[in-house]
């Protein structure tokens, strides 16, 4: 007996709710299909479906030996088309996210050279200065800038960043240059929130 065959006839009666609509789909005749299905519960010495004139249907045993009969055939498919080289190539949808100022200047040229690359692969870049909930959003990867929250997800840092204080050359010879942090509490200050915690520098 072909088990796998037998398997899949089986999986075709479940889902077309009889041997002769099963038959139908598989192009098979129905004595066929009656038989492979018999020879597989001889097999297993269990009964996987109750027949009647009205309908089948599945036992206990057949409950669960369905479940595991569409993992197998999943996972042989999967396996069939990694041999045949169909994910030799990458393909997909790619989501991304990052820092408006920071994605504009850094991350969209790295994707449109990955795209030149991997024509297969669609990528929407999502350039918000908004935390967004990376599950919620469906987003693949997101590129953060600063300290993150103890999280289940994955993080790789790859690279640092620092923070400067600058002034014009006007502005400093309109208000003077300061010597030390404390003296910035009589200056004009402009401060990014997205960028930092607001309500204080750390020096």
């Amino acid at each position: 007996m072909d088990r796998l065959n037998a398997m899949t006839t089986l999986l075709a009666v479940v889902d077309t709710g009889s041997l002769s609509a099963a038959a139908r789909q598989l192009g098979a005749p129905l004595s066929t299909v009656s038989r492979k299905v018999s020879e597989l519960e001889s097999h297993l010495k269990t009964q996987l479906l109750i027949r009647s004139n009205r309908k089948l249907t599945l036992t206990d045993a057949g409950r669960s030996y369905i479940i595991a009969c569409r993992q197998i055939i999943d996972q042989l498919g999967e396996a069939e088309r990694a041999a045949a080289g169909e994910y030799s190539a990458p393909s997909g949808d790619l989501v991304i996210t990052a820092p408006i100022l920071f994605g504009r200047l850094h991350i969209l040229p790295i994707v449109s050279t990955f795209l030149g690359e991997h024509s297969e692969i669609s990528v929407r870049l999502v350039l918000t200065d908004r935390i967004v909930h990376l599950v919620d959003d469906h987003i693949d990867v997101a590129l953060r800038i600063g300290h993150l929250p103890d999280s289940s997800l994955v993080a790789i840092k790859i690279g640092t960043t620092r923070h400067v204080v600058c002034a014009s050359p006007e502005y400093l010879a309109r208000r003077g240059r300061p010597t030390t942090p404390q003296a910035l509490t009589n200056h004009d200050c402009v401060a990014c929130d997205a960028l930092m915690a607001p309500g204080g520098w750390a020096f």
